[in-house]
């Protein structure tokens, strides 16, 4: 199971659904019990999700982090808070549509959302560039997120983007210097950050929103340096040795956890996200809601603190193996 594609293992499933529909018109056509048979399909759909949901290669957790059925930022706000009032633009340049901010409430708690847009229908997905913001979608980020802090609010980001626009346009408005910015902002922003990755995780796109005190990610969200297919046309000049490139990435949520780079890894309804948004969204809020009360009764000197040591450590084991080689003796 774990070697087939993800469209191969999702066509198991989407069979035996359209075969549960059949026998259910069938029923209702005929007026013949045949609920012993849809059971027992059923039952054998579940389980076919158990398996293929136990068995994902690095590969596999990509295609399903990119479905465009997951659901996004507005899927989220939409099912988890409340009075959400959208803010644009970035008083620079223009309103990107691929980021989305503004001002919410989460189980009662007013908080400051910023996310990464992709869309979901084909006029969207053109509108929020496939969800790769420009700079003025990161300056338009940043500047949410110090309204926030002068407010006293928590921040919420919610990471889900192939990575930053690298076009022309966006590299003569900055794009490097917006997400550096960014990076050296959010370290010093005294008010309790918390970022989920819900989808993927590409890039300095992803980074520039998720310095954060609590990482959260979804259980088939990943978080890159690169893309698999990027990282396979430079080390292999093929990037149709992708699924050997997400491996060796380490990009799935259960290494990134063991690496120490993400906090927590919020699992998703059987089969993923987007078969049952409500469910995802509930389980992403309780652990928001979570991260935020704990955040909050830490004094903002010990968090901001917290917040820097935190991401020193990420790299550590490295200078600790080269001093073990320096130390070592020679023969």
């Amino acid at each position: 199971m774990a070697n087939e594609s993800l469209a191969e293992f999702e066509k198991h499933i989407l069979d035996l659904e359209a075969d549960i529909r059949r026998l259910e018109s069938d029923s209702v056509r005929l007026g013949v019990d045949l609920s012993g048979e849809i059971d027992t399909l059923r039952a054998r759909c579940e389980q076919l999700r158990r398996e293929i949901h136990a068995s994902l290669t690095a590969w596999q957790r990509v295609k399903l982090a990119r479905l465009v059925a997951r659901p996004g930022v507005n899927d989220y706000v939409q099912l988890i808070m409340e009075d959400f009032l959208e803010l644009h633009g970035d008083k620079a340049f223009g309103d990107d549509k691929a980021m989305v901010t503004g001002l919410a409430r989460i189980g009662g708690v007013k908080v400051m959302v910023v996310g990464q847009r992709r869309g979901r229908t084909p006029k969207e997905i053109m509108e929020s560039n496939f969800g790769s913001p420009h700079p003025e979608g990161y300056r338009k980020a940043l500047g949410k997120m110090k309204l926030a802090e002068k407010l006293g609010l928590p921040i919420i980001t919610f990471i889900n983007t192939p990575g930053a626009y690298p076009g022309v346009g966006a590299e003569e408005r900055g794009q490097a210097w917006a997400i550096a910015r960014n990076l050296f902002d959010m370290s010093r922003l005294r008010v309790p950050i918390v970022a989920a990755v819900i989808g993927e995780g590409g890039s300095g796109g992803a980074l520039a929103i998720s310095l954060a005190d609590r990482l959260l990610i979804l259980e088939n969200a990943f978080l890159s340096v690169i893309s698999p297919e990027g990282c396979a046309a430079i080390l292999w000049k093929d990037a149709s040795k992708a699924p050997q490139a997400a491996e060796a990435l380490c990009l799935t949520p259960d290494r990134l956890k063991q690496l120490g780079i993400v906090d927590e890894i919020i699992p998703e309804p059987l089969g993923g996200a987007h078969h049952d948004h409500a469910a995802a969204a509930a389980a992403l809020k309780r652990s928001i809601l979570k991260s935020i009360a704990e955040l909050r009764e830490i004094p903002v000197d010990r968090l901001l603190d917290m917040r820097y040591e935190k991401y020193r450590r990420i790299g550590e084991f490295i200078e600790a193996q080269e001093k073990a080689i320096v130390a070592a003796p020679t023969a």
